[in-house]
């Protein structure tokens, strides 16, 4: 391995916080799976991330992860996210609330030796954003 797989994680909270493609394609292999609650399909590669920001920022136009926490080994990383954000657009047909949110996620990534992700393992986080805007109790 040639690349600080720290840095890379950095450099990844930048390109989702940016939507940043040429950075996202830096940082993702394209046959890299994601599996999201926002499609019952998984997403591939930097679109398939890019997709669920999009899909994200529409019910969420400030949503903003922050790094907080990582351990590392030499090509896999897990990461404790903050993910927070105000709910100002329609999310999953619920209108905007107004209300604001703040959840811990966590994350867990394998590069290959390139220093991409190929695999993203996420604990899931959206029952707190559910909760946050008032979709359960």
């Amino acid at each position: 391995m040639t690349f600080d797989i720290r840095s890379q994680i950095s450099r990844f909270e930048t390109a989702i916080n940016t939507a940043d493609e040429a950075l996202m394609n830096e940082l993702v292999d394209a046959s890299a799976p994601f599996y999201t609650p926002a499609s019952p399909e998984p997403l591939y590669g930097a679109e398939g991330f890019l997709a669920l920001i999009r899909f994200m920022r529409e019910g969420f136009p400030d949503i903003r992860w922050k790094l907080e926490e990582t351990v590392a080994e030499t090509d896999k990383i897990a990461v404790r996210w903050t993910c927070s954000g105000t709910h100002q657009g329609t999310f999953m047909g619920v209108p905007p609330t107004g209300k604001r949110f703040s959840v811990g996620v966590m994350n867990f990534y394998d590069f290959n030796s390139e220093g991409k992700i190929i695999r993203d393992t996420a604990a899931e986080g959206m029952i707190g954003i559910f909760r946050a805007i008032g979709l359960l109790p």
